[in-house]
C-alpha cells in the first residue's frame, strides 16, 4: 500500500487495553461497527456522541451513588434540570416549581417552557404537601422542588410530597445539587428524577461543567435518554473522566466542607453584625428538624443576614473579603460569598429578612482563616456605616 493509505491504518488501538484505576478516554465520533447488520442495530453504540468508555463509567458510579436505573449526562447543571423538564412535558401540560428554584431554571420555565405551551406556577416552599398535590389542576404533569433552595435556604418534606404526588399520578423532580446526591438520596424518598449539576461538588475544581438526572423508572430512564439523543446533547470524554475523578474525592471533599461550614456558621452566629442564620443544620436554625431528619450530612452552602445596612455598606463588606472570592456557583474548592438580595425581586411570595443577604460557600480553607477574614470584612462593613 501507498504511504497515504498504511498511515490511515496505522496506530490501531491495541488489543486488549492496559488496565488502568480510570476508563480510557476516547476521542471519538466514528465508532465502527462490527458489520453491515450492525449499522442499524439501535441497541448498539452507533455514533460517540452517545458517549463511550469514560462517560458510561461516569453513568454507572452516577447511578450506583443514587440508587438508579439510569442517569442522563448533559453538557451543564442547567441543561440537566431543562432536558429532564423537555423530556416529560408537553404542551397543555403544567408544572407546579417550587418559588425558590434556581434562577436559570426559573428563567427557562418562564421564557421557553410557556412559549411551547407549558403551564408553569409557582408555589410557596412552605405550603403544606397536602395542599400543594391536593390543590393541584388536573393539567399538572411535573411537581419540581429544590431542597433546601440554593439562596435563601427553606426546605420542603419532599418526600412527603412525592408520596402524595404518586397517587395522584404526578410527577416529581429535584434539583438536589446541595445534597449532591449523598447527603440525599431523592430516589429513595420515592422522588421519580433526581437532577443535580455536576460543575459544583461533583466536579469540585471549578472548571468543568456537567449535569445529570437519575431515575429508577426504566420507562423514564427510556424518556431521558431518548431526549438527550433527540436535542442532539453530548459531554466530552475528557470533562467526563474529570467528573469520574472528582466524584472519587467526593465523599472527603463534601464532609471536610461541610464541617468547616458549620464552624464558620456558628462564629457568624455570634458576631452583632448578623441579624440571622439560615443554614437547615444548624440547631435552631428555620428547618432543621427537616433536614436532621431527610439528611445524612450537610453541605457548605448556607446565608446568613447582616443588621439592616444600606447597599454601600454590603459592598464594603464583599469588597473586604480576601479569602472568598466573588463569584457565582460553588462546591469548589475555593470559598466564595455574592450578594443574595438583587436575584430575589423574581419571587412571587415576598418573605421579609431583618437585614442584607450574603451567602457563602465554605471550600476547603482552614475555618480559622475564613473567619480571620470575615472578622476584617466586618469591621470594614462596620465602618461603612459610621457617620462621615
Amino acid at each position: 500500500m501507498d504511504d497515504k493509505t498504511r498511515l490511515i491504518r496505522a496506530g490501531a488501538v491495541p488489543q486488549p487495553l492496559a488496565k488502568t484505576v480510570g476508563p480510557p478516554i476516547q476521542r471519538g465520533s466514528t465508532v465502527l461497527m462490527p458489520n453491515a447488520e450492525a449499522l442499524y442495530d439501535h441497541d448498539q453504540m452507533t455514533y460517540g456522541r452517545q458517549g463511550l468508555a469514560a462517560q458510561a463509567a461516569l453513568q454507572d458510579a452516577l447511578a450506583s451513588l443514587e440508587h438508579a436505573v439510569g442517569v442522563a449526562l448533559y453538557p451543564s447543571g442547567l441543561a440537566a434540570v431543562t432536558g429532564a423538564l423537555l423530556a416529560v412535558l408537553k404542551a397543555g401540560d403544567e408544572i407546579l416549581v417550587v418559588d425558590t428554584i434556581y434562577a436559570p431554571t426559573r428563567r427557562f420555565c418562564d421564557h421557553v417552557l410557556k412559549r411551547y405551551g407549558v403551564g408553569v406556577r409557582y408555589f410557596d416552599p412552605y405550603v403544606a404537601p397536602e395542599s400543594l398535590v391536593g390543590g393541584a389542576p388536573e393539567a399538572v404533569r411535573l411537581i419540581l422542588m429544590e431542597s433546601p433552595g440554593s439562596l435563601t435556604m427553606e426546605m420542603q418534606d419532599m418526600g412527603r410530597v412525592a408520596e402524595l404526588a404518586r397517587k395522584r399520578g404526578v410527577l416529581t423532580a429535584c434539583d438536589n445539587t446541595w445534597g449532591a446526591g449523598m447527603l440525599y438520596k431523592p430516589l429513595q424518598h420515592g422522588i421519580d428524577l433526581s437532577i443535580q449539576a455536576l460543575t459544583k461538588y461533583v466536579g469540585g475544581h471549578s472548571d468543568v461543567f456537567m449535569g445529570s438526572a437519575a431515575a429508577r423508572d426504566p420507562a423514564l430512564v427510556r424518556k431521558l435518554n431518548d431526549g438527550v439523543l433527540h436535542l442532539g446533547w453530548a459531554v466530552s470524554p475528557d470533562d467526563a473522566y474529570l467528573m469520574l475523578r472528582g466524584l472519587r474525592t467526593l465523599p472527603a471533599r463534601l464532609a471536610r466542607q461541610g464541617e468547616s461550614g458549620l464552624v464558620v456558621a456558628g462564629w457568624l452566629g455570634a458576631q452583632p453584625e448578623v441579624a440571622a442564620l439560615y443554614h437547615p443544620a444548624l440547631p435552631g436554625s428555620p428547618d432543621h428538624a427537616l433536614w436532621k431528619r431527610d439528611f445524612t450530612g450537610t453541605a457548605s452552602l448556607f446565608t446568613f443576614a447582616l443588621q439592616p445596612a444600606p447597599e454601600r455598606a454590603v459592598n464594603a463588606f464583599l469588597d473586604a473579603l480576601k479569602l472568598f472570592g466573588l463569584g457565582f456557583s460553588w462546591g469548589g474548592f475555593e470559598s466564595l460569598a455574592i450578594s443574595v438580595d438583587p436575584q430575589l425581586g423574581q419571587r412571587k411570595v415576598k418573605r421579609r429578612h431583618p437585614g442584607p443577604l450574603v451567602r457563602l460557600h465554605i471550600g476547603l480553607e482552614d475555618p480559622a482563616d475564613l473567619i480571620d477574614d470575615l472578622r476584617q470584612a466586618l469591621d470594614a462593613y462596620s465602618r461603612a456605616l459610621a457617620p462621615a
